[in-house]
């Protein structure tokens, strides 16, 4: 199986229902990004926030790959 992180074209990569959907981790990130502009932030937590940011962009990015999947299966089954 391949890394979605490295390849996110890769056909097995299946959507992860444990986790929030496409538009909620799209949303969470945005709020991250904002806050990584604040001034005031706090070092401490600037890891994290990354860290978290990191997981929600491979998250988003295997969602896409799942659903290009499917549309190709879709398309395919007009091809026949």
């Amino acid at each position: 199986m391949t890394d979605p992180t490295t390849d996110d074209t890769a056909p097995d990569a299946a959507p992860d229902d444990s986790g929030p959907g496409y538009a909620e981790a799209l949303a969470e990130l945005e709020a991250i990004l904002l806050s990584l502009e604040d001034a005031d932030l706090d070092v401490d937590v600037l890891g994290a926030k990354v860290a978290r940011a990191a997981e929600l962009i491979r998250h988003c990015r295997t969602r896409i790959g799942a659903a290009r999947l499917e549309v190709e299966q879709v398309v395919a089954e007009f091809d026949d």
